[in-house]
């Protein structure tokens, strides 16, 4: 297990340490492609930016089974430069404004990465009522240490460019793993490593989205293509799940706990309704069920309220696609210090290599 893990290890930092925000994702599809070339039997990134990468199967014929992970991280986009040289920025995805404020981040110009620091009014300066609200990204802004906005442009760095934060790949105990980007950058390797070590019954087609964070755009756009070009039997969207296993969140808030195995998601969507999200089809939840039931593959069943996944969209694509969702718990989700198992990672590799040797052509409602 340890050089397997070791493996999965070396991916993980890979993925974490490399940045890619929603439209920025290049270099995160260059490296996939990297891993996976000499294992595929076709590869190509289609106009939006989404890799695709497909082994043919023992049966070529058979309806295909999708897996599908997105490339991109939560990351922000420079949009003023002011006379003396800070950055202001837009939000690329859900941030929340608390775990901003103080982060490193890398301003990725035409020139490469330069680093800053997000910076505010220190509290000394602050008036009493000041310092009992929270600081908004209006309030903030990046230091890169220039003087002004010619510095600054000279540096390679123009509004519209992408700006990620720092976050390294770190081991913790228990075969625990802590980084920047594990949504859904944990997610990567299963999809590499599943596409690379199955014998698919059937056209494993894997799919590196982009644009999740702003969107689902990029699934919106590949489901819609591959629809077209093959049957499918199935669907799986990959993502992270809420783990709600440390102090301050209730067991009815979130019971996902690390190490207790992949999720599977039986529903997601907004938080008082569920609305614009997904439901499982049920006989893909049996057929998952039944097949860590079988293979003594830990799982957990997760309804997630306040979030969606690429699931959401490739079960409404044309006529409709029989989809999944697989979750890896993590918990500190969109900060720069999220924190996964190796354990759920190895376990949703498992699970998913059965599901590409054990696929269904068809599954029926009840």
């Amino acid at each position: 297990m340890s050089k397997y893990y070791n493996e999965l290890k070396r991916l993980l930092k890979l993925f974490i340490e490399a940045s890619g925000p929603p439209g920025y994702e290049d270099p995160i599809r260059k490296l996939i492609a990297k891993e996976v070339k000499y294992y595929a039997d076709e590869t190509y990134t289609d106009v939006l930016g989404n890799y695709i990468f497909i082994k043919k199967g023992v049966n070529p014929s058979l309806p295909a089974l999708v897996i599908m992970g997105h490339m991109d991280e939560i990351g922000m986009m420079v949009k003023f430069i002011d006379s003396k040289g800070f950055i202001r920025f837009s939000y690329l995805g859900g941030f929340f404004d608390q775990v901003t404020l103080s982060q490193r981040v890398l301003v990725h110009g035409s020139k490469g990465a330069i680093p800053g620091v997000i910076g505010s009014k220190p509290p000394h300066l602050m008036k009493l009522d000041e310092r009992k609200k929270v600081v908004s990204r209006d309030n903030m802004f990046i230091d890169i240490g220039a003087t002004s906005k010619e510095e600054v442009e000279a540096l390679g760095i123009q509004i519209g460019d992408p700006i990620t934060w720092v976050g390294s790949y770190t081991e913790l105990q228990n075969d625990l793993i802590c980084g920047k980007a594990l949504d859904n950058r944990a997610i990567l390797p299963i999809l590499i490593e599943v596409f690379k070590n199955t014998s698919p019954k059937a056209p494993l087609i894997c799919i590196a989205s982009v644009r999740e964070e702003t969107g689902l755009q990029g699934a919106r756009t590949s489901s819609f293509s591959i629809d077209s070009d093959y049957p499918l039997a199935l669907a799986i969207s990959l993502d992270i799940a809420l783990a709600g296993d440390f102090p301050l969140v209730k067991d009815e808030e979130s019971p996902i706990y690390l190490g207790q195995g992949p999720t599977i998601t039986i529903a997601h969507g907004r938080r008082n309704s569920l609305g614009e999200g997904y439901i499982i089809h049920p006989g893909v939840k049996t057929f998952l069920v039944k097949l860590a039931k079988k293979y003594n593959i830990p799982y957990q069943l997760e309804i997630m309220e306040g979030g969606l996944t690429d699931a959401t969209v490739i079960a409404l694509t044309r006529r409709g696609i029989p989809t999944a969702n697989i979750g890896i718990p993590t918990r500190y989700v969109h900060s720069p210090a999220a924190v996964a198992s190796l354990k759920d990672i190895s376990n949703a590799i498992k699970l998913l290599n059965l599901v590409a040797e054990n696929l269904p052509t068809k599954f029926k409602r009840p």
